[in-house]
């Protein structure tokens, strides 16, 4: 039930009545009393007992002389234009009436002390605030002097808390002077306090306590700022805000109370840096409990940002104001003050209605906060004058501590509720996962004992391929089988349930058994197995089952991350125990990981990422291990490999003796259907029904299966990495690249980035396999570069649905492609057959014989430019030179001597290249090379024979061009019509053979384009 208003209310008056009382009761304390006072200019202590710890006020009528410094030998003399004051005395009012907007002046006090007979040999005056410069005499002798200065020259006085000065008086009367001076306040001047005297042990003792009160409150202040910077930077960031406000603020708070009252901290600066800094430093305090309400309830107001820029413009006015409109700019900052105190309650009032947890104790602390204000406004105006008093800050110190202590008490029981929360829970995880397991292993079973009926049955006649097919089946649920193994034991394990079957094992023959059974995962792997185990080697005394379980989690991981070297097994004995050893050449692991790799769950991070697993299994090694009697463990580095060893009692211990002999057995996996396959793609050209796929998993199993389910539709090449894949796609033509995310050294992210390098997202789609559907690994494919993705496991439908989306879209992006070009050469037929035509006509009324070969060779040159070879992917080059040649006739033919043609090849050029390739290059050539210069030029058409490739070069010595338009042209950025058959060209040459083409041109000098296809 919500807390009304009417409560709160009652609940703040009875707070602030308490405090105020408090208040009360301290001042009431601390008075000093009534009598005597001074009248004029005379007071008088001869009925009173000095000696006593007793202190008094030595207010009432003082003699004052404005602008005087009366000399201490003159000061019972003549006192004319003197005046009766009544101290405490700010002379603001005082003083001539040119110097009536300021307190700046000077003057002298004086004041006559009648003293008892028995009185104390020390007598000491104490005086609270000195803002200004003081000289203090007694009976014409200079006792204290504060910022000495001259007469109205004092321009560096400095801040002074209280002064206890001690005199012994000769006579029964006293003659106290005092000369004070002021040019730096603005709105105070004279003794503008009251002055403490006593006995010299009461003064003493009065002043030391409230400046230990000062240091304790202080202390107290930096403390906290001490905890909460200290849980900031132990705290891993755990409400780092609201400490940092809190810290800030009881620091500002601490150093602002060190240097005000009785000026703890004395600094070396200027009085007004003094009011400056302390206006600072009590703003800052304000600000930083707003935020520091806000940030510990999580409030959201605009109003909070309105009060920080207030702040902001206060903390400039406060440095940059003169010092004379301090007063006035004050005032503004005392409305601030109360505006933030209003808007605090405005703030906690509702959640303490609503009993958020700790807001009571907030809301108290504000009160306490606004009355301690309160009363400070009251004191610098005079309407009321008290000592020292640290009770406010003492009660906002303790409400602080309260709402931290509850905060952690709350803490506390959450943990205690999580935690049997997160127990109960793991329990029932437990049972699910044994449960589970149990219900899995049996339909499992019977999967594996029927593929193994089939491979028994002789009776049976299976293909090669099938047989393989049932063998990867049965081996792929052995795998399982030993995984839901490890989920059950891990229950029984923690329970202490498992019961070992020990006997006499022959170590040889077990662990040849079980690399016939992990060999399924070496498939594509250049891995060698081998086993240095002697087959005379002493039994062991295990349990078989359990020995199995232990040595298969093992070699299973050595082999999963191990992509190329060996993988060793040896044996060996050691006293009373068989030392086996597991060695590998993998990807290693850190130092870190090796410390907790036995713990469960605990895997090496990008070891994690890359190759899945629960990370049980050597967790449960280590246990059975150490049931049998042994011990297990490990040695790594990165990228050297890894080295398990552990120990297993021996069978017969008399058996046991020197091994001398070693047996060497070397398993190498057996070449299978699934094997890192890129030659079919090179070729691919030929087949024009199939399109061509490229599969890179690092785990064969899942190759295997893609493999079967696309390959009836489509050619289908392999990979096992992105380096191997990234070679396939270099030596030959694929229209669909199939890649999984998470594979070793380079994932399926790292080689979508550099296949987009080369291949945009048309000219080659990618479809990223990924275990994970999060919303940032989807985004992370895309942003790579991907043109789709699969969940795995993938369904079959959905994936050839997927697959025939993209084949079907790089097939149409090719169909483009081929029209394009045949578009382009069409274009340029009407501008050409116009001018072929007239020199034809002109021909026939010149020379007859050169008109009959011109009109064979634009026949020839019509026949193959519309022919529909030039809708394939691919053509004869002699072709595509034939064409050529015929466009290079009919051009010498119109332009003459201005064009000159050369021709350039080696023997057996007999290789296939796209059509409308070289035809289009040379007609630019010509164009737009060689017959814009007024003399014409020549072109060159190379074909050379390379290692790796035939090199097709066309050469003109024509106006060539600058850099940045040979880009243009390639990207096809350019609107004119020369570079829009350049860049339809690259683009195939691109998609066809991995590379496009290449252009070297200076300006006046001539252009150089060559094309590379490769040999095979």
């Amino acid at each position: 039930m919500p807390i009304t208003k009417t409560k709160i209310f009652l609940l703040i008056s009875l707070f602030s009545l308490l405090l105020i009382l408090f208040r009360i009761g301290w001042m009431s304390y601390h008075q000093p009393p009534e009598k005597p006072t001074a009248e004029a200019e005379v007071i008088d202590f001869r009925s009173h007992d000095l000696s006593k710890k007793e202190i008094y006020k030595l207010d009432g009528g003082w003699n004052f002389d404005p602008y005087k410094f009366i000399e201490p030998s003159t000061m019972t003399k003549s006192k004319q234009n003197s005046k009766t004051v009544c101290i405490p005395h700010n002379w603001k009012n005082e003083l001539d009436d040119n110097q009536k907007e300021t307190a700046s002046g000077y003057g002298t006090y004086r004041l006559k002390i009648r003293l008892p007979k028995n009185r104390p040999e020390l007598l000491s005056l104490h005086l609270s605030k000195i803002a200004s410069s003081a000289a203090i005499y007694v009976d014409g002798k200079l006792i204290s002097q504060v910022n000495p200065s001259a007469e109205q020259n004092n321009k560096n006085t400095e801040k002074y808390g209280a002064l206890s000065v001690s005199f012994t008086p000769i006579k029964d009367e006293a003659e106290l002077m005092i000369h004070v001076s002021n040019n730096e306040l603005p709105f105070n001047g004279g003794i503008t306090n009251s002055i403490w005297f006593g006995s010299s042990d009461a003064i003493h003792q009065k002043a030391s306590f409230f400046a230990t009160l000062q240091v304790i409150v202080s202390v107290i202040y930096f403390l906290h700022m001490f905890y909460a910077f200290s849980l900031i930077f132990f705290g891993k960031g755990q409400h780092k805000k609201t400490l940092l406000y809190f810290g800030i603020m009881v620091a500002s708070a601490g150093f602002a109370n060190l240097i005000d009252d009785n000026v703890i901290v004395q600094l070396p600066i200027q009085i007004e840096w003094y009011y400056r800094i302390l206006y600072l430093l009590f703003l800052t305090t304000l600000i930083c409990m707003l935020f520091f309400v806000k940030s510990l309830f999580v409030l959201r107001s605009r109003i909070f940002s309105y009060l920080v820029f207030i702040y902001g413009l206060f903390c400039i006015a406060i440095i940059t104001t003169p010092f004379s409109y301090y007063y006035v700019l004050s005032g503004f900052a005392n409305a601030f003050v109360i505006i933030a105190v209003i808007l605090m309650f405005k703030s906690i009032i509702p959640l303490t209605q609503r009993k958020e947890y700790g807001s009571i104790i907030i809301l108290l602390f504000i009160v306490s906060y606004a009355i301690n204000i309160l009363a400070g406004m009251l004191i610098n105006e005079k309407i009321i004058a008290m000592p020292y008093y640290p009770f406010d800050f003492i009660a906002m110190t303790i409400l602080i501590a309260l709402v931290l202590l509850q905060r952690y008490i709350r803490l506390l029981e959450l943990n205690k509720q999580q935690t049997a929360i997160l127990q109960q829970v793991n329990k029932q995880k437990d049972v699910f996962l044994m449960n589970t397991s149990h219900e899995l292993r049996n339909p499992l079973h019977g999967i594996i004992n029927i593929g193994q009926s089939i491979l028994d049955n002789e009776g049976e006649k299976l293909s090669a391929n099938n047989k393989y097919h049932l063998n990867l089946l049965v081996r792929v649920g052995q795998q399982m089988s030993f995984m839901l193994n490890d989920l059950i034991d891990l229950t029984r394990l923690k329970e202490e349930r498992i019961k070992l079957h020990q006997k006499e094992i022959d170590l040889h023959a077990v662990v040849s058994g079980l690399i016939d059974m992990i060999s399924f995962l070496m498939d594509g792997k250049k891995i060698q197995v081998k086993v240095r185990i002697s087959p005379s080697f002493p039994n062991i005394y295990a349990d078989e089952n359990r020995l199995m379980q232990i040595l298969f989690n093992i070699l299973h991981n050595a082999v999963k991350f191990t992509s190329e070297g060996e993988v060793i097994v040896k044996a060996e004995p050691k006293g009373k125990m068989a030392y086996i050893q597991v060695i590998d050449t993998g990807i290693g692991m850190s130092e870190e990981t090796t410390k907790k790799i036995f713990h469960p769950y605990v895997q090496e991070n990008r070891l994690k990422s890359a190759n899945g697993g629960i990370g049980i299994g050597l967790s449960i090694c280590k246990k059975l291990i150490e049931f049998h009697g042994g011990s297990i463990g490990v040695h790594s580095e990165i990228n050297k490999g890894s080295t398990f060893f552990f120990t297993i009692p021996f069978a017969d211990k008399s058996a046991i003796k020197k091994n001398t002999y070693t047996e060497v057995r070397t398993f190498i996996p057996d070449e299978t259907t699934i094997h890192n396959d890129c030659t079919l793609t090179a070729d691919s050209h030929t087949n024009h029904q199939r399109q061509k796929i490229l599969i890179v998993d690092d785990d064969p199993v899942n190759l295997k299966v893609l493999y079967n389910v696309l390959s009836a539709d489509y050619e289908v090449a392999t990979a096992f990495s992105g380096e191997q894949a990234l070679q396939c796609i270099q030596t030959g033509k694929c229209d669909l690249v199939i890649c999984d995310v998470m594979m070793p050294n380079m994932s399926g992210y790292e080689l979508t980035q550099t296949v987009r390098q080369q291949y945009s997202l048309s000219e080659l789609p990618i479809l990223l396999l990924t275990a994970r559907q999060q919303f940032e690994d989807i985004y992370a494919g895309f942003l790579a570069g991907a043109n789709d993705y699969v969940a795995k496991p993938a369904h079959t439908l959905e994936l050839r649905a997927r697959v025939r989306a993209l084949t079907d879209l790089k097939k149409s992006i090719n169909e483009q492609l081929k029209t394009e070009a045949a578009w382009l050469q069409a274009q340029i037929q009407p501008h050409f057959l116009f001018n072929t035509l007239n020199t034809i006509a002109s021909l026939g009324a010149m020379d007859t014989s050169r008109m009959v070969t011109l009109l064979n060779e634009f026949g020839k040159y019509l026949r193959l430019s519309f022919g529909i070879h030039n809708t394939q992917t691919l053509i004869p080059v002699e072709d595509e030179l034939e064409l050529t040649r015929a466009y290079l006739f009919i051009e010498q033919e119109r332009f003459g001597d201005r064009l000159q043609i050369q021709w350039e090849f080696d023997e057996d050029i007999d290789f296939q290249i796209p059509p409308l390739s070289i035809q289009p290059i040379v007609e630019n050539a010509v164009k737009h090379g060689v017959l814009k210069r007024i003399t014409g030029g020549a072109i060159m058409v190379r074909i050379t024979k390379l290692d790796t490739h035939f090199e097709v070069s066309i050469i003109d010595n024509g106006v060539g061009m600058k850099e940045n338009k040979i880009h243009e042209i390639l990207d096809g950025s350019t609107n004119k019509s020369k570079g829009i058959g350049l860049a339809n060209t690259n683009r195939r040459f691109k998609q066809l053979f991995g590379k496009g083409l290449m252009i070297i041109s200076e300006p006046n000098e001539g252009t150089t384009v060559i094309m590379a296809i490769p040999r095979s």
